[in-house]
């Protein structure tokens, strides 16, 4: 998406450009329409450091990530959960959302206790490895903000150690 967006940009005078899907493929695009002054539309990416602040010619289609947050918080607060484990991909999507998620927990006195940073190219061994440590904390309650991929490993590599089950 990058090499055809420049490749766009040197060979014809685009009016805007539209459907950076990834966060990162945006932050990046964003930074050389800001440059070139072509607006730069996404429909998917989220990344709350997306801002009309830092990329004036970004414009999101959807809510960023820190939407989600005080509806997280409010389950946590319900349930009576006061800390909780940050499960997260070492990606802009991963930790992008971290900063929000912190601030809203803080206003309902929770924390988190521990942040469970799962590399981008982690393999099943890494994973079962960190998830085996988390097994041993005596924090039970997880929020896990990661690509939909990284989710679905997780999930099924949580299954297969025993963190998931009734109740």
């Amino acid at each position: 998406a990058i090499s055809k967006a420049i490749e766009l940009l040197d060979n014809y005078k685009l009016q805007a450009i539209i459907g950076p899907q990834k966060s990162s493929e945006a932050v990046f695009i964003s930074k050389i329409g800001n440059i070139t002054q072509v607006p730069t539309v996404s429909f998917t990416a989220t990344s709350p450091s997306l801002t009309s602040d830092s990329m004036p010619y970004f414009v999101r289609s959807t809510l960023d990530d820190s939407a989600q947050v005080n509806s997280i918080a409010s389950l946590v607060q319900a349930y009576g959960w006061w800390e909780v484990v940050a499960i997260y991909d070492d990606t802009e999507y991963g930790r992008g959302i971290l900063p929000y998620l912190i601030d809203a927990l803080h206003e309902i006195d929770a924390r988190i206790a521990y942040r469970s940073v799962i590399p981008s190219m982690a393999t099943n061994e890494n994973i079962v490895q960190e998830l085996t440590g988390l097994m041993a904390m005596q924090t039970r309650v997880s929020i896990v903000h990661m690509s939909s991929t990284m989710t679905s490993l997780l999930f099924t590599k949580a299954k297969e150690v025993g963190m998931m089950n009734k109740g």
